[in-house]
């Protein structure tokens, strides 16, 4: 080739060809990348880089895989950064999750928790250290009362001072989320730090907020970017930004709680969960990889305050809500209530078996309530065929709680709220298998136990106590809020002494 040749060659190639021919080279390279192996689950179709992002909106993605269900079957691909792999139906999501419980055990790595947690806790890690934590965690709430009569007279006495603070509203409209939430999350905080919180605490109240905004705020798509690119929004400003801040606030609150707790820790009295991880740590000294660390004290036990701060007081919150939308169950609810307990004395769990309808209206409540939709992800430890298709080792596989909770095959009405899907024909209470509302398999909730003790007795002690209606002229609405968790929209209503 003469030089002449090289010269012309050169001013064809302008600036506008170079990248254009740069900018194909890389969309077939993020093509190829993003394809999906041989026998992989169908899906939409992925976009260069951003993959499946705006292909939903955030604040009902889940109704959406419903849809998508419906069109590419009960499991099906995305790209959302990496690919992700969704399983509908009960016998689906049971079969994943308890059939093949060990290929699905794991916690991928997604950005935004490894900013939060550093892959450490309950929630996010995984493998060996994860075991060991939740083995651990286990053992400790059951020492400090779990499933005992002790810490259902711990829950009976914050139902007393919860039924106090509801009285003094004297039947005025009031928005009970945050007094609820504050009950609830005094029972893991006596289980976690050795302590409730007043009612009245305007620093516990601010957290409890900020636990509210972080949980919804990672459900929104600017949580689903920065896992996408890391890269670019650890730059730059936004709601996601905010995400951070707050999870911040509440480890900083969690760090002084682990301080207080060195400064007077006696090994051979534990009182709670911290001072028994401390007690552990000169037991694992020389096991680095179980996690017995003071780093990792203050990830679990974020965890554990979060987690049993935020579910089951939003159930609650739903329970509250589907009593004024419907004053028919909520009469036959107190029926069976005055009939068992009476009005004189407190609920216990003794009275539950006794109880079959009061047992079933909750259950519906989780049932509809539908607090965590799309489950919390996982991951695979092994390349696994589920459903005909071969999920590859490493894929994040979400096995969405809201399709088994909704199976049309598993419950006679299911977009209705019918406490008769847990009632036999004679009126007693009946278990169902597709009531999964704590998941299933390896990672099911290890708060499940605790969570059906405070449902139980937090429901019928308000109801006990007070007959709930909507504000006058109000008609309540069953309208949601969809970030990390399924909650309704924020409501009011009056309770009036009975």
């Amino acid at each position: 080739m003469t030089a002449a040749s090289v010269l012309w060659f050169f001013e064809w190639l302008d600036r506008g060809s170079i990248f254009s021919f740069f900018a194909v080279f890389f969309i077939l390279g993020a093509l190829i990348r993003q394809k999906g192996p041989k026998n992989y689950p169908p899906g939409p179709w992925p976009l260069p880089f951003v993959g499946n992002l705006f292909s939903f909106d955030s604040s009902k993605i889940h109704l959406q895989f419903a849809k998508l269900s419906k069109q590419y079957g009960n499991i099906f691909s995305l790209r959302l950064g990496h690919n992700i792999v969704v399983v509908n139906g009960f016998k689906l999501v049971k079969e994943a999750l308890v059939h093949h419980g060990e290929n699905f055990a794991d916690r991928p790595e997604l950005p935004l928790l490894e900013d939060i947690e550093h892959n450490q806790g309950l929630v996010g890690s995984s493998g060996y250290l994860w075991k060991q934590q939740r083995r651990f965690a286990l053992s400790t709430l059951r020492n400090f009362g779990l499933g005992k009569k002790s810490l259902e007279s711990s829950i009976q006495v914050e139902s007393t001072l919860l039924n106090e603070v509801i009285a003094n509203t004297q039947g005025q409209p009031f928005d009970p989320q945050f007094t609820v939430n504050n009950a609830v999350s005094n029972i893991i905080c006596c289980l976690v730090f050795g302590d409730r919180f007043d009612y009245n605490d305007i620093y516990f109240q601010t957290l409890l907020k900020l636990i509210s905004e972080a949980v919804y705020l990672e459900g929104s798509i600017w949580a689903q970017m920065y896992n996408i690119f890391p890269w670019l929004m650890r730059r730059i400003p936004g709601p996601h930004k905010k995400i951070l801040l707050h999870w911040e606030t509440v480890i900083s609150f969690i760090r002084l709680k682990i301080k207080e707790h060195q400064e007077d820790w006696d090994p051979s009295s534990p009182r709670d969960y911290i001072d028994s991880f401390l007690l552990e740590m000169e037991k694992w000294k020389d096991d680095v990889h179980a996690g017995f660390n003071e780093e990792n004290l203050c990830y679990c036990t974020f965890d554990l305050f979060v987690a049993g701060t935020e579910t089951t007081s939003t159930t609650l919150y739903w329970g509250l809500l589907y009593m004024i939308k419907y004053p028919d169950i909520q009469e036959k609810v107190q029926d069976e209530i005055d009939s068992v307990i009476g009005r004189s004395r407190q609920p216990s769990m003794a009275d539950r078996p006794n109880m079959p309808y009061t047992d079933a209206v909750i259950h519906e409540v989780q049932r509809m309530g539908n607090i965590i939709p799309l489950n919390i992800v996982r991951s695979t430890t092994k390349d696994t065929e589920l459903g005909g298709y071969t999920i590859p080792k490493g894929t994040t596989l979400m096995g969405t709680l809201d399709s088994v909770l909704f199976d049309e095959t598993e419950w006679e009405t299911p977009f209705t709220f019918n406490p008769g899907h847990f009632l036999d024909a004679e009126g007693k209470f009946r278990r169902r298998d597709a009531f999964m509302p704590f998941s299933a398999g390896k990672r099911v909730c290890l708060g499940e136990q605790l969570a059906r003790m405070e449902l139980f007795l937090f429901f019928t002690s308000l109801l006990q106590r007070f007959t709930l209606s909507p504000p006058p002229g109000m008609e309540p609405s069953l309208e949601f809020k969809l970030g990390a968790t399924h909650s309704p929209k924020p409501y009011k209503l009056c309770a009036t002494s009975r």
